[in-house]
């Protein structure tokens, strides 16, 4: 009686002769996914510049490569002195406005006073008027000025644009910066794994597909979240999703394996196989007995469609379709 074994399946009969018990199966072509070795990087979904929205100098700087810090975190301090003595010389201005302002506004009260005895004319009381709206003017635009130069000195306060982890810090205290520099680049917004395969295997890829991934944890699966329609360099580029990814280090490489197809192969359970003197044998049913072929295997099989609970291994030669395989 036979176990037939196809299309990624195998049967389970057993026959029983004397007190001895044996499993064949009908070795049939199945179809093996093909998957193609490449290194990914991982990277961060973010990477963003803590930028100086000053120049000046830079007087504090909190974070080094590798800190971990959240959105909005003070992470250094730029200053330019020039803004503090223009704000100074504001100040001077202002409080020179401000007394003569006062007396302008006593000049007017005396004025109003005596206009009413004909000693002073109302031309007289006009200009004293105007001239104390115009220092209210000028003061309100010399506080106006000073309020722009304390909004800039404010601004010397680096912030950490996301939350995440720091991965350059290109300054160092004491630096001249110019506006718009910037001091740390931050990565943020959770890790992933980048690939960059070659155009040939662009039109194989496909959104959701499951991917292998080597760490040193073992062997764990992903799934490919992104594929991007532009091709830079001959090689196209896809984003793979994985849990608990190892993010100790960004751009680190990591093995992947991606389907890029399907091919037919013969596969045998590993139970199935016998290891002597270094020669792998499959038995075989040959006539009314049993033969042992030295066979060359491969890896194991990962089948398109689920299978039985046993492993299987590839055979790459030794035997054909349609023996019938002993399986012990």
């Amino acid at each position: 009686m036979n176990v037939l074994y196809g299309a990624g399946l195998v049967g389970s009969l057993m026959i029983l002769s004397g007190t001895a018990m044996a499993e064949t199966m009908t070795l049939q072509s199945i179809s093996v996914t093909e998957w193609k070795a490449v290194h990914g990087s991982v990277e961060t979904r973010d990477v963003a510049p803590a930028r100086a929205r000053i120049g000046g100098v830079v007087i504090e700087l909190d974070v080094t490569e590798g800190d971990a810090v959240d959105e909005g975190q003070k992470i250094g301090l730029v200053r330019d002195d020039k803004i503090s003595f223009q704000i100074d010389a504001l100040n001077a201005q202002l409080a020179a406005y401000e007394a003569q302002l006062k007396t302008a506004e006593t000049e007017l009260g005396r004025a109003q006073k005596l206009i009413t005895q004909g000693v002073v004319t109302r031309q007289r009381v006009d200009q004293l008027a105007t001239q104390a709206d115009v220092l209210r003017n000028q003061i309100a635009s010399t506080r106006a000025n000073r309020a722009v130069l304390e909004q800039q000195q404010s601004e010397g306060e680096i912030l950490a644009p996301v939350a995440g982890k720091v991965l350059t810090v290109p300054v160092t205290p004491g630096a001249v910066i110019m506006p718009g520099e910037p001091v740390a680049t931050l990565g943020g917004g959770g890790f992933f794994l980048r690939l960059a395969l070659p155009e040939r295997l662009a039109p194989m890829l496909a959104e959701g597909t499951d991917i292998r991934i080597s760490t040193d944890g073992g062997e764990r699966m992903g799934t490919l979240a992104k594929i991007y329609p532009q091709i830079e360099g001959g090689r196209v580029t896809a984003d793979v999703e994985v849990d608990e990814l190892d993010t100790q280090f960004v751009n680190a490489r990591v093995l992947i394996e991606v389907p890029v197809g399907n091919r037919q192969a013969l596969a045998v359970p590993e139970s199935a196989i016998a290891t002597r003197n270094g020669l792998d044998f499959v038995t075989v049913e040959n006539g009314g007995g049993t033969a042992e072929r030295v066979v060359v295997i491969g890896g194991p099989v990962h089948l398109t469609e689920a299978g039985g609970a046993e492993k299987l291994i590839e055979i790459l030669s030794g035997l054909s379709a349609g023996d019938r395989v002993v399986v012990k």
